[in-house]
């Protein structure tokens, strides 16, 4: 249903009332969004656009006391993926005279959602990695606070990736040099953006060396989700898997060496990040590093350039380059599978 009125302005009193808000809460909505909860800020602007209603200073971030401290939520704080992103922005944050503060998501939506609530007002910006949450809340949040993105792209803000393209390219590459003729993609979570470009990194990259490309999952990025995905893997006779994350992987590696399987007599396993313990399990675990500490870092660069008052229109991400690390758990593709 339209709200507009016709040949008038639409007062704030009339939004608050068809959004079932009190008129200070739609006034913060676009003059100190900071104090409104992101839900009910995005409930506020859409009646009020439905409605047809007009604000000069609607959207514009809010000049008030800085606290000098920079949010950083990641989704969950458990997976060593995140420590060289925090190590990295603390470094930069650190230079720049500013105080990380850190939210962990515990990979649910609704728990990053809550939290972001309650830091918001007590940061002047905010580093979102591996976010599960939509472009929409993302950009909504933008308005009040300068937002960079990590491990995901959204469009209009600033976001910073691995270079997913090449990283995959050399990863099929590898296998097709082993003599494998088929990949499967062990995915991530449905949410997780980086892991949807991950596979379809893969099986472009399959594609143009002649490989068949299969997906298995979703399923949780964490060593036991790898485990629960030994029986698919089998199932599948596949010879080659590259996996979400290294932590998957090292799940996967570990139950099928319980099963009896050789990594990589049988299988090779090829993971993402490069985490620490990458190359001191067994086998050592070939994987696709990125610079975490070059992500955290460029990202806080950018954060304390917004605060300063540089603004641009992001159409693409800034990319990180990758490398293939190449270690014991993938080998040459076995003549016969078991």
């Amino acid at each position: 249903m339209t709200h507009e009125i016709a040949d008038r302005p639409v007062t704030i009193y009339e939004v608050a009332v068809a959004a079932g808000v009190s008129p200070s809460t739609v006034s913060r909505t676009f003059s100190r969004p900071g104090r409104v909860s992101v839900r009910t800020a995005d409930h506020v602007r859409n009646v009020a656009a439905e409605m047809g209603y007009r604000e000069d200073s609607i959207f514009r971030p809010i000049a008030s006391t800085r606290h000098r401290t920079i949010g950083l939520a990641v989704a969950d704080v458990t997976n060593p993926f995140y420590f060289g992103i925090l190590r990295g922005a603390e470094a930069q944050a650190n230079k720049s005279d500013y105080t990380m503060l850190l939210m962990d998501a515990q990979e649910s939506i609704t728990r990053e959602r809550d939290n972001l609530d309650r830091m918001l007002p007590l940061v002047d910006g905010l580093i979102v990695a591996s976010s599960r949450m939509s472009d929409t809340v993302l950009r909504s949040i933008a308005k009040s606070h300068p937002v960079v993105v990590l491990n995901r792209f959204v469009g209009g803000l600033p976001s910073v990736v691995p270079d997913t393209s090449h990283g995959m390219n050399q990863a099929v590459a590898h296998l097709l040099q082993l003599g494998h003729s088929n990949v499967h993609y062990l995915a991530g979570p449905d949410a997780s953006w980086i892991s949807g470009m991950r596979w379809l990194s893969v099986r472009a990259a399959a594609a143009s060396m002649g490989f068949v490309a299969h997906r298995v999952g979703p399923i949780l990025p964490t060593v036991e989700g790898g485990a629960t995905a030994a029986n698919q893997i089998i199932a599948r006779r596949a010879t080659a898997v590259i996996c979400y994350n290294d932590l998957i992987a090292m799940g996967l590696m570990r139950e099928l060496t319980v099963r009896g399987y050789s990594i990589p007599g049988d299988i090779s396993v090829i993971g993402c990040d490069n985490i620490f313990s990458s190359d001191l399990v067994t086998p050592s675990l070939t994987t696709i590093a990125a610079p975490m500490g070059v992500l955290g870092d460029t990202a806080v660069k950018h954060i304390v350039a917004m605060l300063a008052g540089a603004r641009s229109h992001w159409t693409a991400p800034i990319t990180i380059p990758v490398k293939l690390m190449t270690r014991n758990s993938t080998g040459p593709c076995p003549k016969k599978r078991a």
